[in-house]
């Protein structure tokens, strides 16, 4: 679950906005967002949201279901598209479709002001999943909460990967429901929905340091996955052709 309005989010202060970009927060309920875009679109954002998060509150009433399961759900043709996703990425990652929720709307909201034309680059953070359409290469710094390599290294996206979501899961960090024990566990797909349910598959798994090589492995058989950066026990292990490693 997506965390709440009112906790402060530490590695916001990390974002750089770079040239032509703008920085802005959008927060509805319990979706909150660091947007850049080419000027500020906050009153756009936040019927963005609302229009995105609609649907999906309708479909959690009338399936409460969805909501707390944590293995995938069956298809439902039936469903608002947005809720499609989610199922389709639980199922793929093997877990409940709500560990899809914060990539989804990342990428809904991303992908609407894209399709409006209220801006031609775009890069949408929601709890630590990020959502980037931009037309230049950008670095995603890895945040692993008390572990000595967080802040000290981050992904470089290129351009041609782009869109794509970065997506991050952690054991330690946040209210989101982990079973393992992982600092951080960030996942490179052209799916943010899937990139958002495989990080938290994959950070269930992590038991300690030992567990690594087996998480990777496992990373390997989620089809759809460009990349898996895994942080326990002060180590680090990396899997997939777009994991470019960069100081910072």
């Amino acid at each position: 679950m997506p965390v709440t309005s009112s906790e402060i989010r530490h590695y916001r202060t990390w974002l750089r906005p770079g040239e032509r970009l703008l920085a802005f927060r959008v927060v509805y309920r319990e979706t909150d967002l660091a947007i850049l875009a080419e000027r500020d679109l906050s009153l756009e954002g936040l019927r963005v949201v609302r229009e995105i998060r609609r649907p999906l509150e309708i479909y959690l009433r009338e399936h409460p279901e969805f909501l707390t399961a944590l293995k995938p759900l069956p298809v439902d043709p039936k469903a608002p598209e947005i809720v499609k996703r989610m199922l389709a990425a639980g199922r793929t990652a093997r877990v409940g479709p709500m560990a899809a929720v914060a990539g989804a709307i990342a990428e809904a909201v991303g992908r609407r002001f894209l399709t409006e034309g209220l801006t031609s680059q775009i890069v949408v953070e929601n709890g630590g999943d990020v959502f980037l359409a931009l037309k230049r290469s950008a670095t995603v710094a890895l945040f692993a909460g008390d572990s000595s390599l967080s802040g000290r290294l981050g992904l470089k996206i290129s351009a041609d990967l782009m869109p794509c979501g970065v997506c991050t899961s952690s054991g330690k960090i946040g209210h989101s429901l982990s079973f393992g024990r992982a600092e951080a566990v960030c996942v490179i797909a052209r799916d943010t929905a899937l990139a958002d349910a495989a990080a938290t598959a994959l950070a269930n798994l992590v038991k300690g340091r030992k567990s690594l090589k087996r998480v990777l492995a496992l990373a390997e058989e989620i089809p759809g996955l460009l990349g898996v950066v895994v942080i326990a026990g002060g180590e680090i292990g990396a899997y997939g052709p777009a994991v470019e490693l960069v100081p910072l």
